[in-house]
């Protein structure tokens, strides 16, 4: 009988612990579910992003709220500042997403970038993740996924947690590579996407922006500087004599110039500058944050750039080519409402400049008369 009862309570303790183990599974298997149906609708929304603004939100924001996390934040690398360009050229700079970080290299950021292969679960200590999520504050936990671009790591989504719990190593982390597979063919598709629309805005023959860009950048420049009540300036310049050129060596030598002239001023212009072809001979560097002194001692180094050496040219010959510049400066009040009409004024008012460095003799730089 001892034996007997014995035996059922140690059945009935085996059946209580599989009953248990069973109840686990289920609600492991419920909590997959519910993290499968998550991944999947955030899987749709990201392929459904038909630009860069709508899909950097949807990795950041959508994370954030869909997944219940306390931070997340994106990091790309982008050395050329190609992405960087084109969300400006579409209106919104990269300052625009708060949790989104631009970086020419990967190298130091984060250790685990020596072989994130496979998203990577673990405790968020400030040493290691501070780079990557310079803002988040009180974080226990932390998800990498990585973003890859043919095979080559760009970048990570970063999902952080106060809960120590929430990413361990002992996790699964198959719905992350999912969701990082599918974040990195829409940052590819998009920047495509973005690069193709970007067309618009390009001159053919120098591959700069051209004048319908400027018209675009020009009122963003002045909406910023209205906003952080800072002054714009505006150089207009013009090759000298180009005529001469054409009718000198042909089209294609003077295409040769212009191509070459845009190179020269490319060299001496900031990243954060606008410059673009305005037409013809002519092109226009906008500098924001920047005072008339600043400025002029720019367009002489761009002017002595142009004229110090020649230009070789197809035939085997040189041209010998410069620049004069005007000068106009802007700083939009508070109350001004019509900033497309402030627009035209600084670049007429450059052209005027432009006009007096001509009439005066060429090879100057001229700032606006006071």
């Amino acid at each position: 009988m001892v034996d007997r009862a014995m035996s059922r309570e140690e059945l009935a303790a085996q059946l209580e612990v599989a009953r248990s183990r069973l109840d686990e599974l289920i609600t492991e298997v419920a909590s997959n579910d519910a993290k499968m149906r998550r991944t999947q609708q955030r899987a749709l929304l990201l392929l459904q992003a038909e630009d860069l603004q709508s899909l950097f939100a949807a990795l950041i924001d959508g994370f954030r709220v869909s997944y219940d996390l306390d931070y997340v934040s994106v990091v790309l690398c982008d050395p050329d500042h190609d992405i960087r360009h084109l969300l400006l050229a579409s209106g919104t700079p990269v300052n625009s997403f708060s949790n989104l970080l631009m970086v020419e290299s990967l190298a130091g950021l984060a250790p685990q970038y020596v072989a994130l292969h496979q998203p990577w679960l673990g405790a968020f200590t400030g040493s290691d993740h501070q780079m990557i999520c310079p803002k988040a504050t009180g974080q226990k936990s932390i998800a990498m996924i990585p973003l890859k671009h043919r095979g080559e790591l760009i970048g990570s989504i970063n999902l952080c947690s106060n809960d120590v719990q929430r990413f361990t190593r002992d996790h699964a982390s198959d719905f992350l590579a999912h969701i990082g597979v599918i974040a990195s063919f829409c940052i590819e598709n998009v920047v495509n996407r973005a690069r193709l629309l970007r067309s618009g805005f390009t001159d053919v023959l120098t591959g700069w922006h051209n004048r319908r860009y400027l018209t675009v950048r020009l009122n963003e420049e002045l909406a910023r500087a209205q906003r952080d009540r800072a002054s714009l300036v505006c150089l207009m310049l013009d090759i000298d004599h180009f005529k001469q050129v054409n009718d000198n060596w042909g089209h294609s030598a003077g295409d040769a110039v212009l191509r070459e002239i845009a190179q020269r001023i490319e060299a001496q212009v900031r990243a954060s500058d606008v410059a673009a072809r305005y037409g013809g001979e002519e092109f226009v560097v906008l500098l924001p944050n920047t005072d008339v002194e600043a400025a002029t001692l720019l367009a002489d180094r761009i002017r002595e750039a142009i004229s110090e050496s020649p230009i070789d040219l197809e035939n085997g010959e040189a041209a010998s080519i410069t620049v004069s510049i005007g000068i106009a400066t802007v700083g939009p009040g508070e109350d001004e409402s019509d900033l497309k009409t402030v627009g035209d004024s600084l670049l007429a008012r450059a052209d005027v400049a432009l006009y007096a460095a001509k009439s005066a003799g060429r090879d100057r730089v001229i700032v606006e008369a006071a």
